[in-house]
């Protein structure tokens, strides 16, 4: 039996340096790797045997890589950049205000961080812990909204804090939760008011927050293939497998160095974006695309879902649950369709299968079937509101989830008519 272990590369917001990447890919190549996978908080993550782990892990320390292995102590920063210019206009938070923030983060979170214009909704805006929202209307002004690590109480700041504040005050809020965990970590009495006052408020510059954050109707937008955006291209890379062949990174490295693309992003969906493709350059891309035969124009009702990472069993899941919808030819446009497997697991979903146990016997559970349950007003950046349906074993699943997404059209105002 072959004994896996999973290296853990962070970076944060999802922004990957071309060179930084091609370095880590012809290390993994060294070390017998064929493919890497990105995680659901935009992370890079490695399958390594036993034999080659010790290998691949001083490689990266000679690269300067930080890294993690089988653990999650030090989870990603995730942002909405790779939205930026493609899916978000008429915003202020631009790409410096973003790397501003990013250069202040100057520790290692152990809590997790996500950094969210509040004009989109491609990448989720409250899946972390700490969750800064960029104020619509006060320019270089963040909402914040605390999820207490471990639970799913939301409690959202009093104050607007400002950007040159963001790092800083991230610091302090996660030294307080986690020196008084009893309080504030895994606890479902954790309350938001006692840790405002346990922050300093007069050492950051903020003003207050004189209404309550309005949240953007959900629409997924649709994030693969070639995009014409300005004068220029994004293109959008999905993995069915979620597999990235490395010899297909690699060119994808040194074809983004060549022209002039320092960076790419990898998003919360599992896939990569280059943006700032030139219209003289197409069609090397296409070429490149054409070599390795990689399909940028699947179905939509594939790409709108979000499975746990490292989860086989979810992915297997999947896979059974978009041939039915595909059969069915069910419409999904617009909607995030969540699985998850594992308890305390976080998945962003507009839509939630969730699988449980009839019973367990230690860590082992027997008999499995799968509930659905729906955020409220179908908007994934919302909490559970209601059970559409429970107790469903595996055969009856897929047409119990064909018959929630016919419900989401049915609700007023999803924004699922607009394509």
């Amino acid at each position: 039996m072959r004994n896996i272990n999973t290296i853990k590369v962070n970076f944060k917001g999802g922004i990957i340096p071309c060179k930084d990447l091609y370095n880590i890919l012809l290390a993994a190549g060294k070390s017998g790797l064929l493919y890497v996978r990105f995680g659901l908080r935009q992370q890079l993550l490695l399958d390594v045997e036993i034999e080659e782990l010790d290998n691949l892990t001083a490689e990266l320390e000679t690269l300067g890589i930080d890294y993690e292995v089988n653990k999650e102590e030090f989870p990603n920063i995730i942002s909405s950049y790779p939205a930026e210019e493609v899916f978000i206009i008429n915003t202020w938070l631009k790409a410096n205000v973003y790397d501003e923030i990013f250069e202040s983060i100057d520790y290692t979170p152990q809590l997790k961080i996500n950094i969210s214009d509040a004009n989109q909704t491609f990448t989720p805006l409250f899946t972390g812990n700490i969750n800064w929202v960029a104020s619509p209307g006060d320019p270089h002004f963040w909402h914040l909204f605390i999820r207490f690590p471990k639970t799913n109480i939301v409690y959202e700041w009093k104050d607007l804090v400002h950007t040159e504040d963001v790092a800083s005050m991230s610091l302090r809020i996660e030294e307080t939760i986690l020196h008084d965990k009893g309080k504030f970590y895994d606890n479902n009495e954790a309350n938001g008011n006692e840790l405002y006052e346990k922050i300093n408020m007069d050492a950051f510059n903020i003003k207050p927050a004189v209404t309550p954050l309005a949240l953007p109707p959900y629409n997924l937008p649709y994030y693969e293939g070639f995009n014409r955006y300005n004068n220029k291209y994004w293109l959008g890379i999905y993995r069915r497998d979620e597999l990235y062949s490395i010899q297909f990174l690699k060119e994808v490295c040194l074809l983004c160095m060549k022209t002039e693309v320092g960076q790419l992003c990898s998003t919360p969906w599992k896939t990569i974006i280059i943006k700032g493709i030139g219209e003289k350059n197409r069609k090397d891309w296409n070429h490149l695309l054409n070599k390795y035969q990689i399909n940028v124009r699947h179905a939509a009702n594939e790409l709108n879902f979000q499975v746990e990472d490292n989860s086989p069993r979810a992915l297997k899941l999947k896979q059974h649950l978009v041939k039915y919808l595909n059969d069915d030819d069910t419409r999904t446009f617009g909607i995030c369709i969540g699985i998850k497997t594992r308890k305390k697991s976080e998945v962003f979903s507009s839509i939630l299968v969730r699988r449980k146990a009839l019973f367990t016997i230690g860590k082992w559970g027997f008999f499995y079937t799968y509930d659905i349950l729906c955020a409220k007003e179908y908007n994934p950046n919302e909490r559970t509101d209601f059970v559409f349906s429970s107790d469903n074993p595996k055969f009856l699943l897929a047409e119990q989830l064909r018959r929630a997404v016919l419900s989401f059209y049915k609700y007023p105002d999803t924004g699922g008519d607009e394509e």
